[in-house]
């Protein structure tokens, strides 16, 4: 363990085997840390949170501070993250708002410098967000989605995995899984290829992918075309696309070129 003697850790944090703690860091008395995790100087971790093993904490980052919300009233929440997770400089992970509620990163996210988890948001695995990019409370990110710079995602709306949203997009609807969407507001125009094929989902996959959206953008009625995909499709993508599109909340992100309501 390397902790910085110009480091504040408080009595009470628990520190794992290989940590270290850079100059100016202030590490709070209900804080876990796991093995082999580095946090930078000047970092911030406060309040109730668990780092997982072997996380890369860069230089100013804030994490476990109370969430930007007006319904907060101070009610002991918490932050998870997994392992293998890097958080570079200057980016903000809030707690979440509600009781024993939670806000959850990881494992193996790469959150790049200045982006933002707002409180009650849910990361899953391997997911990049690159710099700038911005979460409002309770955003849902799935398994390897991809979120480029200076994109903003509105409360409540979830990114499908394997989707990809490109630079400066506005996202204030669900993205689906597999697919790419760019805009502002952000649009849907085609699947993840690249993602996909780096994820080993074998070209008959991909193709039935395909054709699910195909069917169910073609359709002019999309509850019906929904109610419509298990008599045609029986594959675990499309029962997985037929969940994510059940479960929604804001609205499925509309395709390019189709008209606002």
């Amino acid at each position: 363990m390397e902790i910085s003697p110009a480091a504040f850790v408080q009595k009470g944090a628990q520190l794992g085997k290989g940590v270290k703690i850079g100059p100016g860091a202030c590490i709070g008395e209900k804080v876990q840390i796991g093995d082999g995790t580095e946090v930078g100087a000047f970092s911030i971790i406060e309040g109730k949170v668990s780092i997982g093993s072997n996380c890369f904490i860069g230089h100013h980052v804030v994490i476990g501070t109370p969430p930007q919300d007006v319904s907060y009233q101070g009610e002991e929440t918490e932050v998870i993250i997994g392992d293998d997770t890097i958080l570079r400089e200057f980016t903000t992970v809030h707690r979440a708002t509600g009781e024993g509620q939670k806000t959850l990163v990881g494992p193996g996210c790469f959150i790049m410098a200045y982006a933002h988890v707002a409180h009650n948001c849910q990361i899953g695995k391997e997911v990049t967000m690159a710099n700038g990019a911005n979460l409002a409370g309770y955003v849902k990110i799935e398994n390897w989605a991809v979120l480029s710079g200076m994109v903003g995602v509105h409360q409540f709306v979830r990114v499908g995995k394997l989707a990809m949203v490109g630079g400066l997009s506005k996202v204030v609807q669900d993205i689906p899984p597999y697919l790419m969407a760019d805009g502002h507001p952000a649009r849907l125009y085609g699947l993840n290829l690249v993602g996909m094929k780096r994820r080993g989902i074998e070209r008959e996959a991909r193709v039935e992918i395909r054709k699910i959206y195909r069917f169910l953008r073609s359709s002019r009625n999309q509850e019906q075309a929904l109610s419509q995909l298990e008599s045609h499709f029986s594959s675990d993508f499309s029962r997985e696309i037929l969940n994510f599109f059940a479960q929604t909340e804001r609205g499925i992100t509309r395709w390019v070129g189709t008209k606002d309501d």
